[in-house]
């Protein structure tokens, strides 16, 4: 049987591309080594978000079983406070069947909680695996490449490694601009605008900024006791003056927003109509210096520890806490809640 093959043209022979320019193996050494060096940055970078999603979600989960063995345990007591007057003989029984039954309850609702929680961090941890992976392969191709350049005899051997490091260099280049950018956030450009009323004396502190679905934004302004609604074009198109200055502020619906306030305070605000109004009022024993909103819990933060909230003001736990300075925070749950947020009059 005959074969046909198709000449190839433009073809160098190895002899001779080997013979042509000479490689700088000292500026393929050193390019070698800087490339080398931020895959393991990007590698170690991988790893310590792949552990910190790891330590969040077994904190959450432990917050949410505890929170709930406290709500149960003082539900029994209320119970058995409530029927003192009751016979033992009438009560003993119906309290050993509730705990019973509440123990069984608890011991399911740890188990089906940790395995959602479970399959929602392997889920998150995945694609961050798959790139830390992919550090360790090309780091561990290109380090042996880089070791053995040095030891290869002949011109040839040394051009064929040298060509195969020089593609190994720039497949790990493309690999980690893709995957580990020291910046962020890009800033695309910027426009001012002046938010001052020309009722007010004092230069504007904004300490909160909250964007509605409809492109409107409230922002709160501590030195002049204001939170002030801005239109699409970032005029001020309404305003509600307070007797304490707002600390910070979160999105609770598309019309209703829940304020920090200095004296111990939540306040809500409804939007309609381009128009605010105040709402109901939440007391609290704890200052608010920061707040956010998640699944119909508020989460607020005192300057030093970070509870978490019903919408109805009901505390459920303290998160957090941390007295060793006067602002103190943690970033937990996905939440950064103390912020300090100081400008000028222009927005």
């Amino acid at each position: 049987m005959w074969l046909y093959f198709r000449l190839c043209v433009q073809v160098t022979p190895l002899p001779q591309a080997a013979g042509g320019k000479s490689t700088n193996f000292k500026n393929l050494s050193v390019s070698t080594e800087n490339t080398l060096s931020q895959l393991k940055q990007c590698q170690t970078y991988q790893e310590d978000r792949i552990k910190s999603l790891k330590v969040s979600y077994k904190e959450h989960e432990r917050l949410i079983v505890d929170g709930l063995r406290v709500n149960i345990v003082s539900y029994l007591r209320e119970c058995e406070t409530s029927t003192v007057n009751t016979t033992h003989k009438h009560m003993q029984y119906p309290i050993s069947e509730m705990r019973e039954e509440i123990k069984y309850l608890l011991a399911d609702f740890e188990k089906s909680t940790i395995k959602e929680k479970k399959e929602e961090l392997n889920l998150k941890q995945a694609p961050l695996k798959v790139v830390r992976n992919s550090c360790i392969r090309l780091h561990y191709e290109l380090f042996h490449l880089h070791v053995a350049i040095p030891k290869v005899l002949g011109k040839e051997l040394s051009f064929i490694a040298s060509k195969k490091c020089l593609e190994n260099i720039q497949q790990s280049d493309i690999f980690i601009k893709e995957n580990f950018s020291n910046k962020v956030f890009t800033v695309n450009g910027k426009s001012v605008h002046n938010i001052k009323m020309p009722s007010e004396s004092h230069t504007s502190s904004i300490t909160a900024v909250c964007a509605l679905p409809n492109g409107q934004v409230l922002v709160a302004d501590g030195n002049n006791y204001k939170v002030k609604l801005l239109n699409q074009q970032y005029r001020v198109v309404s305003h509600l003056d307070f007797r304490d200055n707002p600390q910070d502020m979160c999105l609770i619906t598309p019309t209703e927003v829940a304020v920090a306030m200095s004296n111990k305070e939540v306040q809500f605000i409804t939007v309609s109509q381009s128009q605010l109004a105040k709402g109901r009022k939440l007391k609290l024993q704890q200052y608010c210096k920061g707040i956010a909103h998640n699944q119909g819990d508020l989460y607020i933060c005192s300057g030093t520890a970070l509870y978490k909230f019903t919408l109805s003001g009901e505390l459920v736990c303290r998160l957090y806490e941390d007295s060793s300075a006067g602002l103190t925070g943690k970033n937990h749950g996905g939440f950064i809640l103390i912020t300090c947020v100081i400008c000028t009059e222009i927005f």
